[in-house]
């Protein structure tokens, strides 16, 4: 494969486009974001780490920039996607700073902002955004995790007293993990179940104040410490019990639901279960923000392997004078460069759900399909983009050898406080559980009814009633899909269309193939056998569909990239953009070559070819690795890593110390050492 692409790219121009909507934001963090209490301290014990990340987010909270999404009459921009990016860049620094901030300012703040009404926003917006009000979002229960509507702490309202009898009934109804509960916390959203006149109207919210101002716990109030955790070291995850707390009536965050003094229930949706999901859908920028940070902790691991990759040199080639780099080494560029890829993907997917949520949510009539829309692609993002994370971080931890495992060097830090991503705002197997459902629904017409899991209410209670649409470069993608010239085996495999053309193709199938195995299930019954479970049904098929709604995420990402190649003005940096995307796709194929081979998509010829393409896109990539990571634009005192300030000097003495003495000198490509980790 002959390289076209230029000798020189910008990487201002490839910055430019990765920036997107939110460049302002991105460009001020930048500029003044130079705490050094934002950056992890190796070593610092736990109590420590609590003491300066409650101190920087004060410093936060003074600086303004954590105010973006509130409402400008309480000092606010109303800019839900800049305070979603605003974030995203904290990312870059100490993750127990983002968590922290996230927990206040996002969910403590946002469930204040988007559950409660006017009175609640005057009597404590301003003070939860100067931190003088720090608050914890008390939803998740030791028993209950991602099935929140089955909660089982109980908010009972008593008319006689005008107060709601808040109680935590058993152990596992215990709230837990919950962020700023240990230490910090003075009042608390606390999700519960909602009895009023001997009804249960489903899952609301209160804030429950849970300390004085002393910091001790208020009467009825257990607060306890989960303890020492893989990561987040700064971040005070506490557990919280309620014995017969009595809350106000005006402490109903009453925005979907309201309680009159006589106890009568109110409320503009009707059905419970769609005031739930209604309900939960405003509060979806948790979610979109920890997918979003996620891939700025990938960014920072690839910045620091890729570097450490062009000085760190290891062997020494036939007829060289000097050990080779080792991102020269194929092995090498397969770990990094498909990771690289893969995370400008996620960038331009990231910055395309950001710029939806920030129109959905701030559109004057609430467009109900439009929102539901928005969950499942957040969950499928969020979901996606933090296991690229965790399996990245650790691949950039291996790439770095024994340096990668010093503290120092950042990737251990990295590695620990990315890990729970994938378990919260919701574990990640659920959550494509949920893109698959929506995914169900949408494809139900096609296929007629499914019969008896239709019938037997497994789609109102099981199926997302949500149909997902294409992205916002639907027109685009299906003018070069329509484009594909002949018989797939006989397009070359650099054709955009056909790449965009095999991606819808196996989402399409794969979903299809899951429905029709969903009706074999629900049509066994007969006059000698009773319908089956609708449990059953969907649970024989689960795999399948977690396999389809990963097709869907991974189409909507190619098209999110090719999307971004559009928008791209410089023509440098929209070439090394494409064949980046070229990488992209057909490693995404090859990494699934086995449903392709599988499903006659690919001939075993092909499949070949596609492996040493492939690997042609790698060599033509190699040059750009170090502009692909600059792009992202890290500032040097954000990385916090060692291994790049001393690692290109500590290589030049031991090249001169090699060649000025006459020391034992081993034939080339003899492998003669073994990186052990520090201690070994």
């Amino acid at each position: 494969m002959t390289s076209n692409l230029p000798t020189a790219v910008d990487p201002r121009a490839l910055t430019e486009v990765l920036d997107g909507r939110w460049a302002h934001v991105r460009r001020d963090a930048r500029e003044h974001l130079h705490d050094p209490g934002l950056l992890p301290v190796y070593g610092e014990s736990v109590a420590e780490a609590r003491e300066r990340v409650t101190r920087v987010a004060r410093v936060l909270a003074e600086s303004g920039r954590v105010a973006l999404g509130f409402p400008k009459e309480y000092g606010g921009a109303d800019d839900a996607g800049g305070a979603i990016v605003s974030v995203e860049m904290l990312a870059f620094q100490d993750l127990s700073v983002m968590v922290k901030a996230g927990v206040q300012w996002g969910l403590f703040g946002g469930a204040v902002q988007l559950l409660g009404t006017e009175r609640h926003h005057a009597a404590y917006l301003r003070d939860i955004m100067s931190f003088d009000l720090p608050g914890c979002f008390a939803m998740t229960e030791t028993g209950h995790g991602s099935d929140v509507q089955q909660l089982r702490t109980t908010c009972t309202y008593d008319p006689a007293t005008q107060t709601f009898d808040l109680h935590t009934p058993h152990e596992a109804a215990r709230k837990d993990y919950i962020g700023n509960a240990a230490r910090d916390g003075r009042m608390a959203v606390v999700f519960a179940q909602l009895v009023t006149q001997g009804e249960g109207r489903g899952v609301h919210a209160w804030l429950v104040p849970i300390r004085d101002e002393q910091g001790n716990p208020l009467p009825g109030v257990t607060i306890g410490d989960d303890g020492p955790k893989a990561g987040l070291n700064g971040v005070d995850n506490g557990r919280l019990s309620f014995d017969h707390v009595r809350v106000p009536r005006e402490m109903l965050l009453d925005r979907y639901g309201q309680v009159a003094e006589d106890g009568a229930y109110t409320s503009t949706i009707e059905h419970e279960t769609r005031r739930f999901f209604t309900m939960l859908g405003t509060l979806v920028r948790g979610r979109v923000s920890v997918g979003g940070s996620a891939s700025s902790a990938t960014k920072l691991a690839l910045d620091i392997a890729v570097r450490y990759g062009e000085v760190r040199r290891q062997f020494t080639a036939p007829r060289g004078d000097r050990e080779v780099a080792i991102n020269d080494y194929l092995a090498h560029q397969r770990k990094l460069l498909p990771a690289l890829a893969a995370t400008y993907a996620y960038t331009f997917a990231q910055e395309e759900l950001v710029s939806t949520m920030h129109d959905v949510q701030g559109a004057d009539q609430v467009d109900e399909r439009a929102q539901r829309e928005l969950e499942s692609r957040a969950a499928g993002l969020k979901a996606a983009q933090t296991w690229h994370a965790t399996r990245t971080i650790q691949l950039c931890r291996e790439a770095c050898g024994g340096a990668g495992y010093l503290q120092e060097n950042r990737l251990p830090h990295l590695k620990a406080d990315t890990d729970v991503f994938t378990t919260f705002e919701g574990d990640n197997t659920v959550l494509l559980q949920l893109v698959a459902k929506g995914l169900l629904t949408g494809y139900r017409d096609a296929f007629g009814s499914l019969d008896g899991w239709g019938r037997v209410g497994f789609v109102a209670d099981m199926v997302r009633e949500t149909v997902l649409e294409r992205t916002a470069a639907r027109g685009l993608i299906a003018r070069l899909v329509d484009a594909v010239p002949g018989r797939d085996d006989e397009v070359p495999m650099l054709d955009r269309g056909w790449q965009l053309k095999v991606f819808e193709d196996r989402e399409k199938h794969t979903l299809e193939s899951a429905i029709r195995r969903l009706r074999r299930g629900a049509a066994t019954a007969s006059s000698a056998t009773p319908a089956p479970d609708p449990f059953d049904v969907f649970n024989d098929v689960q795999d399948h569909v977690l396999q389809a709604a990963q097709a869907h995420i991974d189409r909507i990402v190619l098209e999110a990239f090719v999307a971004g190649i559009e928008r791209t003005t410089d023509d440098a940096a929209r070439a090394l953009l494409d064949r980046l995307c070229d990488l992209y796709a057909l490693s995404t194929v090859e990494a699934h070559k086995g449903w392709f081979l599988e499903h006659g998509r690919l001939t075993a010829p092909r499949a070949k070819a596609l492996t040493a393409t492939v690997n042609a896109l790698l060599r033509e990539l190699r040059p750009y690795m170090v502009t692909l990571v600059d792009a992202f634009a890290i500032p040097e005192d954000w990385k916090g890593a060692a291994i790049l300030r001393e690692e290109a000097a500590r290589q030049e003495a031991m090249h001169a110390h090699d060649t000025t003495t006459h020391d034992t000198v081993l034939p080339a490509g003899t492998a003669t050492a073994v990186e052990v980790p520090p201690g070994q």
